[in-house]
């Protein structure tokens, strides 16, 4: 099978943007395309033809070394495609169903994190596309506890950036504690929030939802799903935020979000990585019990509850199409902040 596969830790080179990491080879094209041997699922996994793999951020943080993770790797972790074969220990899943592979990869079911709903905790957490190999991949396999039947008659393109970007932000969500009519503020506009901003109008449509991004063409889109107003993380929004989720990878970004929220407001950082500081002064940004929380992780009830509002509520999800041999490029643009709407990768049509 053809497959990209991350053999050493790298910068990604991308022309504007400067060295961060002079320890690591500086590439333009970080992953290589080859072919080795199609996997075997074990006892209590499928094996999975892979239709379409979402690319996430996340991703960048895997191949530059952001989020520790297994060499040599296959990564990508939105993942949709059909079962092939089955473990002999699999129940529930057949040859031909569609189905989702999350960053959830695999947990043990038994510490106290798994044992209270928190599995996205767990310590002995796998990542999909980082501890587990992942969808960037002819053919990948994943526990079959931590798949997801999909609809058959959905292009999977158009599905994958839900099992990521479209769950993680679900997840932030939730976080916020968000009551309808609160303001919402979504600093950053790209694959996951332009999903959670439909989410956000569906379940809570008294809300007024203010978007904060620097990109011209992520502010239009933001227009066109809705938002009460537009600017820069720079600019003045009409009134200040109940509730905030920062997408972004800088740390500045979440000092602004902190000094534009209301006494009692909550901040929910969705992002696994900063790349620079977040310099915080107690009086300016957390008095008045201002909370921040982050985000490590999905639940696989987090995925499924998703999947459910989504078949009350269909989502506009805004794809950039690029074949496999395409991966390097696709990474470098989203580097960049070039994607618009959520970048996926199309591995086979079956």
């Amino acid at each position: 099978m053809r497959a990209a596969v991350l053999s050493e830790l790298a910068e990604i080179e991308v022309e504007g943007i400067s060295r961060k990491y002079p320890n690591l080879p500086l590439k333009k094209d970080p992953l290589n395309l080859v072919d080795i041997e199609v996997p075997s699922p074990k006892e209590s996994q499928v094996l999975v033809r892979v239709e379409a793999c979402g690319v996430c951020y996340t991703d960048i943080d895997v191949i530059e070394g952001r989020v520790s993770c297994k060499l040599p790797l296959i990564p990508g972790h939105q993942v949709i495609g059909r079962v092939v074969d089955v473990g002999s220990k699999v129940e529930g899943l057949v040859r031909g169903d569609r189905v989702g592979i999350a960053w959830i990869g695999k947990t043990c079911n038994s510490c106290h994190y798994c044992r209270v709903g928190l599995e996205n905790l767990c310590i002995d957490f796998k990542g999909t596309g980082c501890n587990l190999d992942g969808g960037y991949a002819e053919y990948t396999t994943a526990y079959a506890d931590y798949t997801y039947l999909l609809p058959k008659n959905v292009d999977a393109v158009r599905l994958a950036p839900l099992m990521c970007a479209g769950a993680i932000g679900y997840r932030a969500l939730k976080l916020t504690n968000m009551v309808d009519g609160l303001r919402l503020g979504l600093f950053g506009f790209g694959s996951s929030a332009h999903i959670v901003i439909q989410i956000a109008r569906y379940l809570y449509p008294s809300s007024e939802i203010y978007v904060f991004t620097r990109s011209k063409e992520h502010q239009e889109l933001a227009k066109r799903l809705g938002a009460d107003w537009v600017g820069s993380p720079n600019d003045t929004p009409p009134k200040l935020i109940d509730r905030a989720i920062d997408f972004t990878p800088v740390g500045e970004v979440v000092v602004r979000a902190l000094e534009l929220l209301t006494p009692g407001g909550k901040l929910i950082i969705n992002v696994i990585r900063k790349q620079t500081p977040i310099n915080l002064t107690y009086e300016k940004h957390l008095w008045f019990e201002k909370e921040v929380k982050s985000i490590a992780n999905i639940t696989r009830k987090d995925i499924k509850e998703l999947l459910e509002i989504i078949k009350k509520k269909p989502i506009e999800v805004h794809i950039e199409e690029y074949s496999l041999n395409q991966v390097n490029e696709v990474l470098r643009k989203l580097k960049a902040a070039r994607i618009k709407g959520s970048a996926t990768l199309r591995i086979s049509s079956i």
